[in-house]
């Protein structure tokens, strides 16, 4: 199984990216979250698109996110009865990935409605399925509107969680940090989050 992909851009549009990786040209379809990630990244700099694939029995399909974030949310999305992949898609495509777990986690209706092709019927299933399962990190996040720093943050999450300290202190060291330098490695946030704890 796939986790990632790892190349040059060759292609690039709204719905999907092809990633140069050694000669072969791996055809991901994408959010448009993620074309924005990859839009505004340098021409000739490497892409890292974490992938889910999906095998049918008539297609082999990837699907391509710029975090690890989006692509959980994505398979949350897709475990839910009546979710299909275009329309998990759609969803991402429509709502930033902080704010999409924010009306989950408050179960608002309307804004998951909002998104075509999702019903009120599919909008309640997604919250009741879904609402214990998202982790509400989404709030600190949410300040971190973008994605490079909602990686970083991500990673350092990770990491100083692996470290022991807890994801409460963590996220809020964290927080501080990247609101203060948005620009911050994940080298950088975690030296500097493990003096602030």
């Amino acid at each position: 199984m796939l986790d990632y992909i790892k190349g040059t851009v060759g292609e690039l549009n709204p719905a999907y990216v092809v990633i140069d990786n050694h000669g072969l040209g791996y055809m991901i379809n994408i959010s448009l979250n993620t074309y924005d990630v990859l839009a505004k990244m340098p021409q000739d700099e490497v892409a890292k698109v974490y992938v889910h694939e999906a095998i049918r029995e008539d297609a082999h399909l990837l699907y391509g996110f710029a975090s690890k974030r989006e692509r959980e949310l994505f398979m949350l999305l897709i475990s839910v009865s009546g979710v299909g992949v275009n329309t998990a898609r759609m969803i991402l495509s429509s709502l930033p990935v902080a704010e999409l777990e924010m009306n989950i986690a408050q179960g608002n209706v309307a804004v998951l409605k909002s998104v075509k092709g999702v019903g009120a019927k599919t909008a309640q299933r997604i919250i009741v399925d879904l609402k214990d399962k998202i982790k509400v990190a989404g709030d600190a996040l949410i300040e971190v509107a973008d994605h490079a720093s909602s990686e970083v943050f991500e990673e350092a999450m990770a990491a100083l969680v692996m470290l022991g300290f807890t994801q409460q202190m963590s996220q809020k060291a964290l927080k501080k940090l990247i609101k203060q330098e948005p620009g911050i490695s994940v080298e950088d946030a975690i030296k500097k989050a493990l003096k602030m704890m």
